[in-house]
Parts: C-alpha cells; structure tokens; sequence
C-alpha cells in the first residue's frame, strides 16, 4: 500500500520490533496511585508517545534512503481503528501483537504485553523490505508469561482496575475505554493535557518490570 509500484513477497518483508520500558519514577509514581493516574504517567504517555512517533519516523527514513523500503504501520494513512464483532475495539495493526510475534513478550491477562523488562513499556514497529535473521521466539503460547494463565495464581492487574476492566474472563475493552476516557478528562481539567493515561494494570503488579515466571 505504502509503495504501491514495489514489488514485495512475503519473505522479502521484515518487521522490526522495540520495547520501550517506563523508567523507574514514573512506574513507582503511578505504582502509589489508586483512582486517578500519576502526573508523570499522564505525561510519559503523551510525549513518550511523541519521541517514540518520531523514532518510527526515524527508522523507517533511514531504512528507506539506504534503499530498504519501509514503511511505519501505524502511522499510514490506511492504519484504522475499527469495531470488531468478534474482537470490539481494534485496528488493522497492533504494536504488542507485533512485539509478541516478533518474540520480544506474551500477554496478561489485561491483555498488556508482559516482556523481559516488564508490563509498564511502549511499543513501535516498522515493517522494511529488508531481510535480517528473526529473534528466535522463546514461548509457545501468547500467554506463556502471565502467572495467572501459565500457573492459575495472582490476578493482581485485576484489584489494580480502578474500573473492574479486568476479570478472570480476561480484559473488558469496553469498560477499559470508558476508564481511558475518564482519565482523559482528568488529564485536561487538571493538568491542561490533550492525553490520557491509566496504566495501573501496568504498574504494582509482579510483571511491572520483568518476567514474573523467572523470579
């Protein structure tokens, strides 16, 4: 779609996939936090979003003028966001399902993706017409890392839900939008910021900054 006159088989493509971890701070910030979302959380997700829009930018313009085409999913002009009859919220392309099948994490029961620096990160992908060796993917199942799923025990992302967003069904997109929302409205009245930022599935949890089977 990006370079419609390019012709491209499959294992011409590679997607290239990075985790982008929270710092300390800011986790330990919202880590204190019950109903509402830190400052500094509110504010890591609007320009950390920002810095990691321009580092997709940045990858696939460097990769396109060394003559390796690519293009940045989520940020073309055919990327949407759509309603599922199956799924509810989705989109035509996802940064953690990306991550996950380019081996970087599993996902947790609040369907965040838990990798080996942890729940509380930031994900970006490019997909290039260039062909590098694939990051061996170290799990067999997309839930391989979640202690709830791989061992029937914890269940903490589930009390961290200010909204009950998440059950042991899993993780109702539905009520967590409705969370989002909340929390966009907090951040703008009170902070003045067009972003949201709730993340408290993210933080206070065993996977916050690892993989918890390893500990």
């Amino acid at each position: 779609m990006a370079f419609p006159n390019l012709n491209a088989e499959p294992e011409d493509l590679s997607v290239i996939s990075w985790v982008l971890p929270h710092t300390e701070s800011i986790k330990n910030d919202l880590r204190k936090q019950t109903t509402t979302p830190s400052e500094k959380w509110i504010r890591a997700r609007l320009y950390g979003e920002n810095f990691n829009e321009e580092l997709r930018k940045y990858v696939a313009d460097t990769l396109t003028a060394k003559g390796y085409p690519a293009v940045v999913p989520i940020l073309s002009k055919d990327f949407r966001n759509q309603k599922s009859e199956r799924y509810g919220f989705a989109s035509s392309w996802s940064e953690r399902h990306a991550a996950y099948a380019c081996g970087l994490g599993t996902f947790g029961l609040c369907d965040g993706l838990i990798t080996p620096k942890g729940k509380a990160i930031r994900c970006g992908s490019v997909v290039a017409k260039i062909q590098v060796p694939a990051t061996a993917r170290p799990y067999q199942d997309h839930h391989a890392y979640c202690l709830f799923y791989a061992k029937g025990i914890c269940g903490v992302c589930m009390t961290r839900c200010p909204a009950g967003a998440v059950t042991k069904s899993g993780h109702n997109k539905t009520t967590c939008a409705k969370q989002c929302s909340a929390t966009a409205e907090y951040a703008k009245k009170q902070l003045g910021l067009n972003s949201y930022g709730c993340g408290f599935c993210q933080t206070g949890v065993p996977c916050e900054s690892q993989i918890p089977l390893k500990a």
